[in-house]
């Protein structure tokens, strides 16, 4: 009886390490899929910040332009 005992608890044991690896992967994929998202989420808040920003460019470059008389004021 010992013999068949020892023969289940050696897989077992097997099954339990490559349990052990496959949880691994899957701890790093979840920790590559979270920097995705982030990097995703980044993307999608970019464009309008962007809008924002030349907005505001444009409004100095308008102001500059008056102070020096290249344009004319509105």
């Amino acid at each position: 009886m010992s013999e068949p005992d020892n023969l289940a608890l050696g897989q077992l044991r097997l099954m339990d390490g490559k349990l052990d690896d496959l949880r691994e992967r899957v701890e790093h994929l979840e920790t590559r899929m979270t920097a995705q998202e982030q990097h995703l989420a980044s993307l999608v808040v970019s464009p309008p910040r962007a809008f924002d920003q030349l907005q505001s460019l444009r409004a100095r470059i308008d102001r500059i332009e008056q102070r020096l008389e290249l344009i004319e004021p509105e």
